[in-house]
């Protein structure tokens, strides 16, 4: 917010202008003679850098981004304020900003001083300075004698304030590749699992038929406020105490403000211990109101301790307001709790102060950053402002300067007192294993920041990517954070005809000082218009930060890294998807968001899907096993710093980029990921390998044993074939044996030789026996068998003298005797002696 001009920050303010703008002529290095807008091409349509639907609306040639000294073209969409430099048409991201992450702007005019030696003025420089609600402070310079900067603040209202809801960029683009699955179902998901049930799956049919109202033995799902009816800015589903009806929550819902009774955000799956979160009691300024049936309630969370038989556990109220707040607030009608009314009660208060504090802190401690950057919005560096580093008192004055600046924003004690909110819940929770039920005002500020940071530290699923999701989308969009008064967001909600959030002053005039050098001041009009009636504010930006210092404190607890962390600011700032559009669940179903536009997680999510853990929003030490059950930080440890990649990204943007370790460690987690690759491939070729060789092995051990035995088959009808040669050639024969085989016998000698060849036998095995050899030749007549005179079909002899067939008949019988004897015996080889 601008303050009134008369008041005394205002001046301060004005003062602060007019100061960064002197001592340096840092303004008179941009040469305006030498821009020729006729060199910049007007054909801008087929950019790479556009987004899916983004269309230029407005072009600015010659504009001169002050904080780079760069000249470029200014280009207008229907998303955001791109800047190209010239020529080679480069991104310049410090100039590129989202319509809706502007806090707002301010017309400023730099007027020269006369030269000693030329009677002529230098034109007066007309500058536009832009404030983002991501830190940075952004300066544009337009050529003298145009109109340039009228033309663009005109374009900015216009797509910043458009006729319809439906020309915000987040409706226009869709859900396009980024559908959003129903919101209700991810909720019911998570109601399940903590309720131990996560084996059951939410669907539409469960949600239109209320079939989700699931219980275990001591909670239960409850569909009261399914038409928000009971609630208007609670989910449609809530977790209470089983014991507590319906009837007695919806006369509960009376004693709290905005009905924002109290229900339960997260349950120890083991003590017992829940976490639950509501609004303030309406007690009054006498502080004497009760409800028998919002204390009923309270107690319900005290069920009694596993293990202690008749021991209830003790139930803390923790009250984010300071005191004295709450007691101002019984005079609206408002309060806190009584213990003395509250059974097993304990009453604490944080004292972390409202969102106006934390506005006003947020915008010093960007005024600070700007001041004591690498560069500021001036152009001007924090060493060459006020003459450079001064020697006063043993102390650098303008460090100390910068120091006291740092601490009288505020921020970081802010930052720890809601860090040593948490740890304290957490220490409750973990140790004692009691309950706490937090509130403040309405119960969707303060409460949302110390009932979610307690849960990531409780949880370790909270500390993953799913796990985050669950919890921002459980704590902060379901139970009603409303993103679009404290973001500065448009509301969609409603009709179509609504107020841009973006401030704006117009521009006057400051004669330049009197300097040696040519210089000058700017200053601007206090805004007219207001955020949402005062309620900007950058709670959920300080719980990011909040976020962030945990991670600082325990780096490898986390499977997201603080990369992830910025770039789902910068998406939430943006305005580019709808998850964050509108004040409560009941407003995004009235609007149809998760039908009309896409979803931010499942961008997130393809992202990371291209590279796995090699992404940078995936942390490269995390170690789930070691930090498997709660965190509970010291308070020692609770001393937080500036976080570097959110913060210093543009007033200092060497100092995040300068983090080498963590780009080395990702670097070493990407080459050992691919070594490990390697490794598992090449351990699986050798298994490969192995195996065949195994193979080869088994293969080879069989065609040896083969071998072995056809050489020992051979050698035995070697044998076998001479045991049948001696018997033959003892019968008077002649056995030759040719090369192939093939036996044949010859019979008498002279002219009246015969010979017949005995066809061999084989067996199955390749083996000969002599014992069917020889029964097979005594089956049949001997002179039939023998004799080669044998006239074949005629039966009769035609050998002269047939009476040689007797003598060989009986020289055969004898035969067959023996070989019936060596028929008998086994024969090995060592019956066969050599000769």
């Amino acid at each position: 917010m601008t303050a009134p001009l008369n008041s005394p920050r205002r001046l301060r303010s004005l003062r602060y202008s007019s100061e960064k703008m002197e001592g340096t002529g840092s303004w008179d290095v941009i040469e305006w003679s030498k821009l020729d807008p006729a060199s910049w091409s007007s054909s801008f349509s087929n950019l790479d850098c556009l987004l899916e639907s983004e269309r230029i609306t407005f072009e600015c040639c010659g504009v001169i981004l002050v904080n780079t000294h760069e000249a470029g073209t200014l280009l207008l969409t229907n998303f955001r304020i791109l800047f190209l430099t010239e020529g080679t048409r480069k991104l310049v991201p410090l100039g590129t900003i989202p319509l809706v992450a502007i806090e707002k702007f301010s017309k400023m005019v730099l007027k020269g001083q006369s030269n000693r030696h030329h009677s002529d003025k230098n034109p007066p420089k007309r500058l536009l300075q832009v404030t983002g609600k991501d830190m940075r402070i952004t300066v544009y310079g337009f050529r003298p004698g145009t109109k340039q900067r009228r033309a663009v603040v005109d374009a900015i209202l216009k797509c910043s304030n458009p006729e319809r809801v439906w020309d915000l960029y987040a409706f226009s683009c869709g859900p396009s590749n980024f559908g959003n699955k129903n919101p209700k179902e991810r909720l019911l998901n998570e109601y399940f699992r903590l309720l131990g049930k996560s084996s059951l799956k939410a669907s539409k049919n469960m949600i239109e038929d209320g079939s989700f109202t699931l219980s275990n033995d001591y909670w239960r799902i409850t569909n009261l406020n399914s038409n928000y009816d009971l609630c208007q800015t609670y989910p449609f589903a809530l977790m209470v105490p089983k014991s507590i009806s319906d009837e007695e929550l919806i006369q509960a819902s009376t004693f709290r403000a905005k009905c924002r009774l109290p229900v339960i955000s997260w349950c120890h799956p083991g003590s017992g211990a829940v976490i639950a979160r509501s609004s303030q009691p309406l007690v009054g300024l006498m502080m004497n109101m009760r409800s028998n049936f919002d204390e009923k309630l309270v107690a319900s969370f005290c069920t009694q301790l596993a293990g202690h038989e008749g021991a209830q556990r003790k139930l803390y109220i923790a009250d984010a307001r300071p005191r004295k707040n709450a007691l101002a607030n019984g005079a609206m009608g408002g309060g806190s709790e009584s213990s003395s009314n509250y059974l097993q009660s304990e009453i604490v208060f944080f004292g972390i102060d409202n969102i106006h504090a934390m506005r006003e802190s947020f915008s010093r401690l960007r005024d600070y950053l700007d001041m004591h950057g690498t560069t500021s919005s001036d152009g001007t560096s924090s060493f060459l402002r006020h003459g450079g580093w001064t020697w006063s008192g043993g102390n650098l004055s303008s460090m100390s300067a910068s120091v006291s600046l740092l601490g009288e924003s505020g921020w970081l004690s802010h930052i720890q007192s809601i860090l040593a909110g948490v740890a304290w819940i957490a220490a409750r929770v973990a140790m004692e294993s009691a309950s706490v039920l937090v509130h403040c005002s309405d119960g969707w500020d303060r409460t949302t920041q110390l009932v979610s940071l307690a849960c990531l530290l409780l949880d370790p699923y909270y500390r993953t990517f799913a796990g985050f999701q669950a919890l921002v989308e459980k704590d902060w969009l379901a139970f009603g954070h409303p993103f679009s008064d404290r973001i500065g967001m448009t509301n969609v909600c409603g009709s179509g005809n609504f107020e841009s959030p973006i401030q704006t002053s117009s521009a006057r005039s400051y004669p330049s000082s009197p300097m040696p050098q040519t210089s000058g001041s700017a200053a601007a009009q206090p805004s007219s218009s207001s955020h949402g009636l005062n309620n900007y504010s950058p709670i959920f930006l300080q719980w990011v930060d909040c976020v962030s210092q945990l991670m600082r404190m325990y780096p490898c607890a986390f499977e997201f890294s603080p990369t992830f962390l910025v770039d789902f600011m910068d998406c939430l700032l943006s305005c580019r998807f709808g998850n964050f559009l509108c004040n409560s669940e009941k407003e995004r179903q009235e609007c149809g968001i998760s039908e009309a536009c896409g979803c931010m997680w499942s961008y997130l999510t393809d992202l990371r899907s291209c590279s796995g853990t090699s992404h940078s929003h995936c942390n490269p030490i995390y170690d789930p096993s070691r930090y498997d059950g709660p965190l509970l930080p010291p308070a020692a440890a609770l001393a937080p710093t500036l976080w570097p990649q959110f913060h210093l990204r543009w007033a200092c943007p060497v100092e995040p980029i300068a983090a080498e370790t963590e780009v080395q460690c990702r670097a070493m987690t990407v080459k050992y990921s691919e070594m490990k690759k390697e490794k598992e491939e090449a351990e699986r070729k050798v298994d490969a390998l192995s195996s065949t060789v195994e193979s080869l092995r088994e293969e080879l051990l069989n065609e040896r044993n083969k071998s072995l035995a056809a050489r020992e088959s051979a050698k035995r009808a070697i044998e076998e074939r001479a045991v049948i040669s001696r018997v033959v050639q003892s019968l008077g024969c002649k056995v030759n044996v040719a090369k192939n085989g093939e036996c044949t016998v010859e019979v008498g000698d002279g002219p009246q030789k015969c010979s017949h060849s005995i066809p061999t036998k084989q067996s199955e095995d390749s083996k000969t026996d002599v014992s069917e050899s020889v029964s097979s030749v005594s089956e049949q007549k001997v002179c039939q068998a023998l004799c080669p005179l044998l006239a074949r079909g005629e039966g009769t002899c035609r050998w002269p003298d047939a009476g040689c067939c007797a003598q060989i008949g009986s020289q055969l019988v004898g035969l067959k005797a023996n070989f019936e004897a060596f028929d008998k015996l086994s024969i090995y080889d060592s019956y066969f002696t050599a000769e």
